[in-house]
This record gives C-alpha cells, structure tokens and sequence, in this order.
C-alpha cells in the first residue's frame, strides 16, 4: 500500500496546525478531509485566543484572516419577559498584540489549508476514513475511499466524536453528559451597519454570551460574535439534558426562538444568513479527554476533548492549535529515535502536560461540575431580571430600598442555596 510518513484524519485547526509544522520540517505528511474544504465542516462560536498560542505557529498572525480583535465582553442572563446584560470594556483589548480575534472558520481554515500546502503538506478532501489499520497492535494507517494508505504515525483530528480513536480502542462510545450539540448562522450586514449597532470603532468586535430562559432550563447557552461585516450567532444544548426533556424540544426552534427575542431580533435585522451549520462538541473537561497517544497514533484538538467551558468564557481552538503543533514535535522526536510506539510518542504528553493546555484543564477541572447546576439556567436569569424590573420601575407609593426589594425576592432557603453555589464556585 501506499505509505507516507504521516497521516492526518481531519483538516481542523489541530490537523493543519500539526500538517503545517511537520511540512516545515521536512516530513511527508498527507491530511484527509471529508468535507468539500477545510472549513467547511468545522463549526465553531468564531473566538481564538491568540496570546496562548503565538508561539506554537510564530509566522503565521501578520498575515492570518482575523476578523475583528475583541474588546467588549458582554453577559446576558435570559428570563422569558427579560435580560441582565454585564457589559466589560478595556482599552488594554484595543491595544496590539490583541489578546483575542473573532473567525470565520470557513476562511481562517483554507487559509491556514493553503499554507500548509505551500510548506509541502498534501491535502485530500472529500474522502472518508473509514478505518484504522494495526499490524501486531500498532496503527500502521488507515482505509480511506476504499483504498489503504499506510504511515508511521497516524494523528486523528476528526472531531468530537473521534471515530479514529473509537477504533484504537482509546475511548468507548461518547457519555452524552461530555457532549453538547451547537448550532450556528452567520448573517451578513454591512459594516457601517454593524458597527454602528454595536457601538465599534475600526475592527474593534464584540463577544457575547448568554445563558437562562433559551434552552429552556437544559445546560448550555448563547453566543453572539462580530465579524468585520457579519454576525456570528448561535447556541450550544447539552446532549444528556436534551434526551431528558421532557417534552422534548428541538434545538432549531430553541433557535429561531432566540433569534426572535427583541434583543436579538433587534442586531440582526436586514441581515442575511449566509451559513448554518450544527456540530457536536466535547463538555466533559479534564474527566471527559480520551487517552491521547497509542502505538502509532497521537490525538489532537476536539478528538482529545480540548474544549473548555468556563461559564463566561468557552475556549477550543487555541488548544486546538497547539496540541496539534505538539503532535507535530512528538511525530519529529519519535523520527530521530526511529521509534513510533506508544512509549516514544509519550513525551506528546509530557508536552501537553507542561503546556498551557493540561493546566488549564487541571485548573479548571471543577468547571464542568459546576455548570451542571440547573439554577444557573433558571433561578438566577430569573431572579436578576425580577430585581432589576422593580429597581427601575416606580409607582405611586414610596419607593422601597434597595435592601428590601432584593429581599422581597429571595427567602432563607434561597439565600442558603446561592451561598452554596457560590462556595461551589469558588473552586473554578
């Protein structure tokens, strides 16, 4: 069969980062796409954090196809009458290097596609892999559109719902808890329009989260991004609380319902969608990552499970990018020991471990418990949005003090219940 030194399932960030740094270096490396592009099938809420990641693809961010650097961070808490914005703004975030860029991914990725292949890399799209195949337990290449290509090493970049790695027998079938659906448009408006509307100036951008009445009380949220002549929006639900629903609901219609909340309604009128896209994506936090490394195999990005949700922040294509360049370095060490089995492709994790990526899911290890709790998705949009309606509604009487209209809302036992959530809190 044919043979490369290295395969690459998946034309995502981890997949061309990694293609990329291995073509620099000299090495045969082939990445092989189902989708028609790169691009095309990666969906994502359009935020890479690029301060964690400058070193990993140094040359690239001059000339990389950034939408807009982000300087206003908003939160929404959602009752069904009402919303509680908190609304943050630092000039620190207006100053280069900016610290965060709105994507397109449909762009970014054929851009970073392109060069990859530039720096030697080849790139098959429209093919499948179908399969994995070991000779005496080590993954020696894989079956795609029929045909069998072999490899040194395999790295799977293939998404959430790794098949590679299923295959390998690194991980079971996913738990739903680990898992959530995303749904995303982008709707184009023009930029006078859209800056205008937002209050932005030259490529500031805006990222906006929200959480509350429009998952109807199952774990997940909102997210609206700004690109320079087009809205990012769109929304994540937990795969387990949808199979308990009951009655059921359909995330499309949680979504045409957000889209017709005035607060919403009110950004994207006159634009036009131009893209919708659904995507599975891993929850699970440090519990839910799959085994990274086997004899023959490395896996990166939403494969591995790299993806965070911190609560007010929700991060992936940084780790994304850098374990797919760790990959790279792990393939390069295991070439100059002329050793690909599971002990020498070890050191991809000590990499990881000593990164950014592993601290940060150690750090933040609890988050995925936390953001379990319904009340956040319940009581406290609907609690904010009560207080705050009677703190600026005036009646004929007298108007009663701050203290009291808070207490008027809260009893004891919601009050022990809040300490308790923020005790849990604190752990993140």
């Amino acid at each position: 069969m044919d043979k490369f030194d290295v395969i690459i399932v998946g034309a995502g960030l981890a997949g061309l980062s990694a293609a990329y740094t291995l073509a620099q270096a000299g090495i045969e490396v082939v990445v092989i796409e189902r989708g028609d592009y790169p691009g095309a099938k990666n969906v994502t809420g359009g935020r890479l954090y690029v301060n964690p990641v400058r070193q990993y693809l140094p040359d690239i961010w001059d000339e990389a196809p950034l939408e807009r650097h982000v300087t206003n961070e908003l939160l929404t808490m959602m009752s069904s009458e009402n919303s509680t914005t908190i609304r943050f703004r630092s000039e620190k975030f207006n100053r280069p290097p900016y610290h965060s860029y709105t994507v397109l991914r449909a762009t970014f990725d054929r851009w970073l596609a392109s060069r990859a292949e530039e720096a030697g890399a080849m790139l098959v799209t429209k093919n499948l892999v179908d399969d994995i195949i070991k000779e005496n337990g080590r993954v020696i290449g894989v079956v795609a559109g029929g045909e069998e290509l072999g490899a040194d090493v395999v790295i799977a970049c293939d998404g959430a719902l790794s098949l590679i790695t299923e295959k390998a027998g690194l991980r079971s079938p996913g738990d739903p808890k680990n898992y959530a659906v995303g749904l995303k448009e982008v709707i184009e408006l023009p930029r006078e329009t859209l800056e205008d509307r937002f209050g932005l100036t030259g490529d500031e951008g805006v990222a906006q989260l929200f959480m509350g009445s429009l998952t109807q009380g199952c774990f997940g949220g909102g997210f609206l991004y700004t690109n320079k002549s087009s809205i990012s929006l769109g929304m994540v639900v937990g795969i387990k609380d949808l199979m308990e629903k009951k009655p059921p609901v359909e995330v499309p219609n949680l979504l045409d319902d957000f889209k017709e909340r005035p607060e919403i309604a009110a950004l994207i009128r006159g634009g036009e969608q131009v893209e919708y896209s659904a995507h599975v994506i891993p929850e699970g936090g440090i519990d839910g990552l799959t085994t990274l490394f086997s004899d023959g195999l490395l896996v990166a990005g939403d494969a591995a499970g790299f993806s965070l949700n911190m609560g007010i922040t929700v991060r992936g294509m940084e780790f994304a990018i850098a374990s797919g360049v760790m990959a790279a370095r792990a393939v390069q060490q295991a070439r100059e020991r002329h050793d690909f089995s599971a002990a020498s492709l070890a050191c991809y994790q000590q990499m990881l471990e000593e990164s950014f990526v592993l601290q940060d899911f150690k750090t933040f290890r609890h988050a995925p418990h936390f953001l379990e709790n319904p009340r956040l998705f319940s009581f406290y949009p609907q609690f904010a949005g009560r207080v705050m309606e009677e703190v600026f509604t005036f009646g004929e009487g007298p108007k009663a003090k701050l203290s009291d209209t808070v207490r008027k809302h809260l009893s004891f036992g919601e009050a022990w219940r809040i300490a308790r959530d923020l005790w849990g809190g604190l752990k993140i």
